[in-house]
């Protein structure tokens, strides 16, 4: 949840609270608390005291829900100033190609758990670099993301780009790039051997459509998850997608193994 006035970000989440402890608690402006948890920010809450920040102990667990406009506070909530998404230019994309690091592209992914999870399998894998597009149907950095993410927003540079296509073709010979599509021919274990001496680029598309027509022309290869179809005469769904979530996961779990076989 945003506080507008004080163009604030509402983190909450016990394991998003104490990473952002960990790595970047500076960052924290206000800390509220329930008293269950009281005794695991006792840390914190010197330092709040030392930096004259404030911090508070609420009386009743309502008022958690208020300030992050959620039930899913896990007891903690803490205020940062609203994260900056950097606009993407060519010195970034030039670092990219010299310290050989891949890069996650989101083609307008909505949900803004989606965005979160995305985001935390990331940062698991090592993974600094994610872009968004500047389009209404892609979510941005938001309380909910930041809580799915389990503190991996720590971890990760988002940046926004007006346009995914023009990105993939100024990149083109100096980075990979990779597409995800149900109608693709290549399977995603490809990536162990295409993206084992070069850096990245991995776009993953929107939860009801994929990614557009017009980025899967500019990719150098589009690939797909193998998926385990039913048989005829069979019961049960068939099912022949992922969430973009899980999708993500096995995508960067087939890249990082790319990165370990160098």
């Amino acid at each position: 949840m945003k506080n507008t006035q004080r163009n604030e970000l509402a983190v909450c989440g016990f394991a998003a609270v104490k990473t952002l402890e960990k790595v970047n608690w500076e960052r924290i402006t206000r800390l509220y608390f329930s008293q269950e948890r009281a005794s695991l920010f006792g840390g914190l809450c010197k330092k709040m005291a030392t930096a004259k920040k404030p911090y508070n102990q609420v009386k009743d667990i309502s008022e958690l829900e208020r300030l992050c406009g959620s039930v899913h506070h896990q007891g903690v909530v803490a205020m940062i100033e609203m994260p900056e998404v950097l606009p993407l230019n060519t010195d970034i994309t030039s670092e990219w190609v010299i310290k050989n690091e891949s890069t996650i592209v989101l083609d307008r992914v909505g949900n803004a758990n989606n965005l979160g999870a995305v985001v935390r399998s990331a940062a698991f894998f090592g993974i600094q670099n994610i872009v968004i597009p500047l389009d209404e149907a892609q979510s941005s950095i938001t309380t909910s993301s930041y809580r799915v993410a389990e503190g991996g927003m720590e971890f990760v540079k988002v940046y926004s780009i007006k346009s995914i296509p023009r990105l993939l073709n100024d990149m083109k010979g100096r980075m990979v790039t990779i597409g995800t599509a149900l109608d693709a021919t290549e399977d995603v274990s490809l990536l162990r051997t295409v993206c084992r001496n070069k850096p990245s680029i991995i776009v993953l598309g929107n939860e009801e459509h994929g990614i557009s027509d017009e980025v899967k022309r500019c990719c150098d290869h589009l690939v797909i998850i193998p998926y385990s179809g039913i048989t005829a005469g069979t019961t049960g769904p068939k099912m022949d997608s992922l969430n973009v979530a899980q999708a993500s996961a096995v995508v960067m779990y087939e890249l990082s193994s790319a990165r370990r076989s160098k």
